[in-house]
């Protein structure tokens, strides 16, 4: 997840490759729910997969089978669970860059 939306762009630059805005992130669906990590997303349409949420009293349906759209996720709360067997989701985030490996690192 990018820490800001905006970024600098390269021309021509595909997913996930150096100057590219999208970089492309999978998640295993699982019939007990796997946690959305952190982050602002793109979410394609996948089949038999639903998009759960904790909306403080109860976990209830954002997403229904096969739908797709923007999903912003805290990391703790936001789930995509499968019908019946595990199922890879795919979803495209703003590219994140390099992690730092120090301060004033040359």
């Amino acid at each position: 997840m990018a820490l800001g939306l905006n970024k600098i762009l390269v021309a021509g630059a595909l997913t996930n490759s150096a100057g590219a805005y999208w970089q492309t992130t999978t998640v295993t669906a699982t019939t007990a729910g796997a946690t959305v990590p952190a982050g602002t997303y793109l979410m394609f349409p996948t089949a038999n997969v639903t998009v759960t949420a904790n909306n403080g009293s109860t976990i209830t349906t954002l997403m229904a089978n096969n739908t797709g759209g923007v999903l912003i996720s805290d990391g703790i709360n936001v789930f995509v669970n499968a019908a019946s067997t595990n199922t890879t989701v795919t979803f495209v985030t703003v590219d994140g860059g390099q992690a730092v490996s120090g301060t004033y690192n040359s």
